[in-house]
């Protein structure tokens, strides 16, 4: 009797010893995971910046170029509007399949890889 009763503590005590142990696994799964998501949006997010950047300063250069073809140079910034004015609209139209779609499928991939 004594003998049975050992072994069930022995089992009870692997028992809790595995459960922590695919506890601590899960954590770090997880951890893993998120951080590696969180350093690829990182990466996509100074790309997007960078990308700004290079657009607000060729947007200008361009505008400046077009006013100088048409000799005002409000004429050259009004058709650089114009132009993202219309790129907008077009954006908002197809933002589910440009924007959500792309950001929910990054978002899955990551959490089931």
């Amino acid at each position: 009797m004594d003998n049975n009763t050992s072994t069930i503590e022995k089992l009870i005590e692997k028992a809790e010893v595995y459960g922590r142990t695919s506890f601590e696994l899960l954590q770090c799964h997880v951890i893993y995971r998120s951080t590696d998501m969180l350093a690829k949006l990182a990466v996509k997010l100074v790309l997007s910046v960078v990308l700004i950047l290079f657009l607000f300063v060729a947007s200008i250069g361009v505008a400046m170029w077009i006013g100088e073809y048409f000799i005002k140079p409000y004429y050259g910034f009004l058709a650089v509007a114009l132009f993202y004015i219309v790129f907008g609209g077009l954006i908002y139209t197809l933002r589910y399949e440009l924007i959500k779609r792309p950001v929910s499928d990054f978002i899955i991939k990551g959490s089931l890889k």
